[in-house]
């Protein structure tokens, strides 16, 4: 996925950076504007909470997507990631008693070890992510069907279920239920990492150009390592908020994430190409999305509208990328 692009100038660079923040901040206020004066209810801060809680699952996935897309990757299986964590933190808690705090981190670590496979595949066999993880993708998803015998796995803790649940009304002060704080946490954490880590900076110049990191020095089979795991985490914890959604961690959930996460990804600047992307911009991609298929419901239009004009802004998205790369150096 790495793509061998020249060096831009250090305001070229903030130019494109910025454009690529402002940019879906802008398309998101369109489309929420466009439908909530169609519909008011989608004025209500409880719906605005709901579309928010809608969001969190994508959106966690799509900060660890952002961290592998600028490193040059692509992760094909996020999708049977957090379908695999959420029934492993299931079975960690209904058939082996695991406490609900510990059984939240085994399955955030579950989705760290499927991540650090695929870099580790990567990495080891010089094989292109796209294959990879097209093919562990299956592997992944199998294997969460078989640690479950391809069933549902029920919990009932309410510490778990409380995170995806919207705040009863003496609670408004918090404003979002924790599943979407801990999003927004998460999203401060990885712009704190790729602004001032030596990771974050490394991650950059793998996927802006691999061959250059390599001579100067950075340990690029290392920087792919600590990206796949890191968005492996993600996406395990993005299988928490699933199965607190839920209720019950099911190996056939989350079907077709991968492109839903990609979407946020790519919707909110970030480039195929690896070298850039934006933590904020996934967040407001993933937004997008949710208020998409809002805004079609109360207005009930039928599911392939949605799809549609997701479409429809994920190409314009890939083509002003295209455009932002040519001329910007």
């Amino acid at each position: 996925m790495s793509g061998q692009q020249p060096l831009a100038t250090p305001r070229a660079a903030r130019w494109r950076g910025l454009l690529g923040v402002l940019v879906p901040l802008g398309v998101l206020a369109g489309v929420y504007l466009g439908f909530a004066l169609q519909t008011p209810q989608m004025f209500k801060p409880r719906v605005i909470e709901g579309m928010v809680i809608q969001t969190v699952i994508v959106g966690t996935a799509a900060v660890g997507m952002t961290l592998v897309i600028i490193a040059g990757g692509i992760d094909l299986s996020v999708g049977s990631i957090i379908a695999f964590s959420s029934v492993a933190g299931a079975m960690f808690m209904a058939r082996l008693g695991v406490p609900a705090g510990w059984a939240v981190l085994l399955a955030v670590g579950a989705g760290a070890a499927c991540g650090l496979c695929n870099g580790a595949i990567v990495t080891g066999g010089r094989i292109v992510p796209f294959i990879v993880t097209l093919g562990t993708m299956m592997v992944f998803r199998g294997a969460a069907k078989g640690l479950a015998d391809s069933a549902p796995v029920d919990i009932s803790d309410k510490w778990i279920g409380d995170f995806m649940r919207s705040l009863p009304p003496e609670q408004w002060w918090k404003l979002l239920p924790p599943g979407g704080w801990a999003m927004v946490l998460l999203a401060a954490a990885f712009w704190a990492m790729l602004r001032y880590t030596r990771l974050g900076r490394h991650a950059v110049a793998v996927g802006s150009n691999e061959q250059t990191a390599r001579l100067c020095g950075v340990a690029v089979a290392r920087v792919k390592l600590c990206v796949y795991a890191l968005g492996g985490a993600c996406a395990g914890l993005s299988g928490v908020m699933l199965l607190s959604r839920q209720g019950q961690g099911d190996p056939t959930a989350a079907v077709g994430y991968e492109l839903y996460v990609i979407a946020a990804v790519v919707i909110g600047g970030g480039s195929l190409s690896g070298g850039s992307g934006s933590v904020l911009g996934t967040i407001v991609g993933a937004l997008i999305m949710t208020v998409i298929r809002a805004g079609c419901n109360f207005r009930g239009l039928q599911p392939w509208v949605t799809e549609v004009v997701t479409g429809a802004i994920l190409v314009a998205a890939v083509a002003l990328d295209r455009l932002r790369h040519r001329d910007g150096r």
